[in-house]
């Protein structure tokens, strides 16, 4: 594991923290091929619930490292090919938040831009301190965009306004990203930690094979016809429907508990 990244648990909750602070967790090669590895594996791991991505220090993100852009070092391969085949080996990352069986989400604390805002967008939440600032930068350095936040955010705010804030790249504060539903939540910055590893314990300790199939639904509603979600709701909800997790729901009911979940 690289220091670019770092990995800990706590209790069922997976905390990933991209790890240069001096340059606001601009991306290295080395921070991505651990992401990659790291989400792979957490994916399958059934002592971790949910996953938070975030940054260290001040900023979640700044996306592409600018002085690398500059020096002509960003990639090791210089043919077309190779490049795009590494870019492309990169952004998995995204891929892996947006569909690994489990909860991912992003929580974010002063700047996301570039290819850091497309990370975030890849998550399934959201939690943003009332210091976040995010931008999609990629017109500012003559980039088309990358890490497939083209097509996360056209999905959260329509295509219009996701238009706008990628030909313009913008800045959008905390409390207009929230109205415009790109964060779920925002929060005072000195309870940006609390408020998110709630979250995360909540949906880490749920019904954890209810909220997979949840996500392969949600997932599957966002470019699918009314047909095919109906047909993978009821599949999904009677597989579900046959697990410990919702005998033992259905029972804590009756009881007046709260019902304990086993992932079973």
């Amino acid at each position: 594991m690289t220091e670019d990244l770092l990995e800990r648990k706590e209790g069922r909750v997976a905390i990933l923290t991209m790890n240069r602070p001096d340059r606001l967790n601009a991306m290295s090669g080395a921070m991505m091929v651990a992401l990659v590895e790291s989400l792979e594996r957490l994916a399958v791991d059934n002592d971790t619930g949910c996953v938070i991505l975030t940054g260290a220090g001040r900023g979640f993100c700044a996306g592409g490292d600018v002085k690398a852009m500059a020096e002509g070092s960003e990639f090791a391969d210089t043919t077309m090919e190779g490049k795009a085949q590494a870019l492309r080996a990169s952004m998995e990352t995204s891929r892996l938040l947006h569909e690994m069986p489990k909860p991912t989400i992003a929580m974010i604390r002063g700047p996301a831009a570039g290819a850091g805002l497309s990370l975030a967008l890849a998550c399934d939440m959201r939690v943003a301190s009332d210091t976040m600032k995010m931008t999609t930068a990629f017109a500012n350095v003559g980039y088309s965009g990358d890490f497939g936040g083209s097509y996360f955010l056209t999905r959260l705010v329509g295509t219009g306004k996701a238009r706008e804030l990628y030909y313009t790249a913008d800045r959008v504060e905390a409390a207009e990203a929230l109205a415009l539903g790109i964060v779920n939540r925002v929060v005072a910055d000195d309870q940006l930690e609390t408020e998110t590893m709630a979250l995360a314990e909540k949906m880490a300790n749920g019904p954890r094979i209810a909220l997979g199939y949840m996500k392969r639904n949600m997932n599957a509603a966002e470019t699918g016809t009314l047909r095919d979600c109906l047909d993978l709701e009821a599949w999904h909800h009677t597989r579900t429907g046959m697990t410990e997790d919702h005998k033992e729901a259905a029972q804590a009911f009756v009881d007046k508990r709260v019902p304990v979940f086993k992932g079973q």
